[in-house]
């Protein structure tokens, strides 16, 4: 393991990938299982399926083997066939993302009507690699069962996975890293970056909306596949790795910064965006999800492409792309300020959200969102000099605020309510509304973290707007909510214990982020009725792995590529940190180590692209900044401005 002793060099100077052992990633598209879970029947020598030396594993009537891949996984079953002794053979194979669903008889679900079928493969053809078409890939699984179930004797070879996640990233070679002194912290950063990997997929594969039993597959009722091209490429982001492999704008408020900090898939991101604002209406209203899905508009999530337009921007730093899309852009604020009334703010009136139960009136999550994608417009007309709108958008910004703490703040309970005619107290709107900068103080702010903590449970954060449920694209906000309160502590008690349980619990996949589940930590989602079809790899489920970066070792890009930037850790109670990632510009990178929890930096050090400026923020902190190249700025009030180089702190006192 890479040490913290050269504080100086960034590590990925020293180590191409560094922390590579946390990557989840596999090293090779061919995978085979790594250990059995259960067998039924007659099969003889099923281990050998586990062995890359192979040897064989004999079925005999009707038998099964339930085989583990150690994590989730995503891609393309082959069955190699020595021999059967009928004509009439068949082998199946069931998948299922968590072990409450290992079945010889079918697969977790991908749709609304029960259980996916299992894959039938007739062997009775004799000797050969058995492989379907590229539409049954299945894109999210750790569990495999091969079936028998006809009275023939069948030996089977080997079984092997072809991996198709991320299919156009060099899997291990991840752009960023993340390491501190709680390894249970480090693992959630990288089983947050593999779940987004998970949910990368070749356009050419997308949800087909529908069940279909054909080819293959022996006539079922509920088969499945995955055929329907929902963007322009060789790679997008999509929602859920298993199911909803579509392209979703709500997730993306999530999974694009946590992408950006851990592979840098940017193109992947860029290909989703473009199917969502080719879909655009001539009154500028966006999607509420991508093709062929088209239902439903959704006020909330027309907000979210704007924001991912601008976040992909930010990190992309391309100014021509966005010059591209502006237009657009600013069709689609106007789509949105056309439903701010009389008393300043938007009056919702469509439903369709992120699962939350209602949404409408003058509801505190939209308007939250709305005053955040205002500020974020004011920034990009900055950029491309198209300031014509700022003046009207800036005005309407101060309204939404303004009449948001006149019209929807209960100071008796510290949070905002979720609209003037309901006591319910939203997990999604207070947490945006400290992340938009709707409060209008530090100590507003403050009370919000503190009544938000003060509401979890023994498996993490409720989201009440949801029924007894916890959401984990939510609890990312509100994950950036206590950082930006200035808790960090109670941030990262978050993370142990939201995303510790769906990291360690036996239920879950162990490697990737659930979609969501029940207040009482059983696996059940109360939008859905069908428990089997929750999405074990869900990229709005990705937080912690931006947040660790942006906040806990605090690297911010605060212009376009990191042109601008912001260095302001919150370690919390972490002792030491490592962290960064790149963008055209270049390696940004952090390093600290503290002797104890809270206490002043014996070690503090950043690089940052040459090209670049920006400010470094250690609050309570003195000393000086000394670069490589020997320029000395003295620290005033815990703040100082650089421009980029190598750094490290001299002379610290707190």
């Amino acid at each position: 393991m890479l040490l913290l002793a050269s504080l100086l060099l960034p590590l990925a100077a020293v180590a191409s990938v560094p922390y590579e052992e946390y990557i989840l990633a596999p090293s090779s598209r061919d995978l085979i299982p790594t250990s059995v879970v259960q067998v039924n029947g007659s099969v003889t020598n099923p281990k050998s399926l586990t062995q890359s030396s192979g040897g064989g594993a004999t079925f005999k009537g009707i038998s099964s083997v339930t085989y583990d891949f150690g994590k989730n996984i995503a891609g393309l079953v082959s069955l190699d066939v020595s021999s059967a002794s009928s004509s009439a053979a068949f082998l199946g194979v069931t998948f299922t993302e968590s072990n409450l669903w290992i079945s010889s008889e079918y697969s977790d679900a991908t749709g609304n009507s029960g259980y996916d079928s299992p894959l039938w493969f007739n062997v009775g053809k004799g000797p050969g690699t058995y492989t379907p078409e590229a539409k049954y890939q299945r894109g999210g699984f750790r569990y495999l069962t091969v079936v028998s179930n006809t009275t023939a004797t069948v030996k089977l070879k080997s079984l092997n996975i072809n991996f198709t996640a991320a299919p156009t990233q060099s899997l291990r070679d991840y752009k960023g890293w993340f390491h501190s002194d709680d390894e249970l912290i480090d693992k959630i950063w990288y089983a947050g970056a593999y779940t987004n990997q998970l949910c990368t997929i070749d356009p050419k594969y997308g949800d087909a909306i529908t069940s279909q039993a054909e080819d293959i597959t022996l006539p079922e009722t509920n088969a499945w596949y995955s055929n329907q091209t929902i963007a322009n490429g060789s790679s997008t982001i999509t929602d859920g790795a298993k199911r909803d492999r579509l392209v979703w704008p709500g997730d993306m408020a999530i999974s694009l910064e946590s992408i950006a900090v851990s592979t840098g898939d940017l193109y992947s991101i860029r290909m989703g965006l473009e199917s969502l604002f080719a879909l655009q209406q001539p009154d500028g209203q966006l999607p509420y999800a991508g093709a062929p899905l088209g239902i439903a508009v959704s006020y909330t999530y027309h907000l979210h492409n704007l924001i991912g337009l601008s976040f992909l921007y930010r990190y992309s730093g391309d100014t021509n792309w966005l010059s591209s899309y502006w237009d657009q852009y600013v069709l689609g604020v106007k789509w949105a300020l056309e439903s701010v009334d009389s008393s300043g703010l938007a009056n919702v009136t469509l439903s369709a959200d992120w699962l939350r139960f209602g949404m409408g009136a003058h509801n505190i999550e939209a308007n939250a969102i709305l005053y955040f994608v205002l500020q974020d417009a004011q920034t990009l007309a900055k950029d491309l000099n198209q300031t014509s709108m700022a003046t009207q958008w800036a005005s309407t910004a101060a309204g939404i605020k303004s009449a948001a703490n006149k019209l929807l703040w209960d100071s008796s309970a510290g949070l905002y309510r979720d609209n003037q005619t309901t006591t319910l107290h939203p997990q999604d709107g207070n947490a945006w509304a400290i992340k938009a900068n709707l409060t209008l103080s530090t100590s507003q702010s403050l009370t919000i973290s503190k009544a938000l903590k003060a509401r979890w449970g023994k498996y993490g954060a409720p989201a009440p707007e949801a029924g007894a449920t916890i959401s984990p694209f939510i609890g990312g906000f509100e994950l950036q909510a206590h950082y930006l309160a200035g808790r960090p502590d109670a941030a990262l008690d978050l993370l142990r214990l939201q995303w510790g349980y769906m990291l360690l619990d036996s239920k879950m996949t162990q490697s990737t982020f659930i979609e969501g589940y029940s207040t009482d930590g059983s696996i059940h989602y109360a939008p859905y009725t069908d428990d089997a079809r929750i999405s074990h790899a869900h990229g709005w489920s990705t937080g912690p792995t931006y947040a660790l970066t942006a906040y806990t070792a605090g690297i911010q890009l605060t212009g376009p590529a990191g042109s601008y930037w912001s260095i302001a850790p919150q370690p919390g109670n972490l002792t030491t940190v490592d962290a960064g990632f790149s963008t055209s510009k270049g390696i940004f990178s952090v390093a600290l180590k503290r002797s104890s929890s809270g206490g002043g930096y014996s070690q503090f050090s950043f690089s940052v692209p040459s090209a670049t400026s920006g400010t470094v923020k250690l609050p309570g902190v003195s000393g000086t900044l000394v670069s490589k190249t020997g320029q000395k700025v003295k620290l005033v009030n815990g703040v100082a401005a650089v421009p980029g180089g190598n750094w490290k702190l001299q002379g610290s006192r707190s």
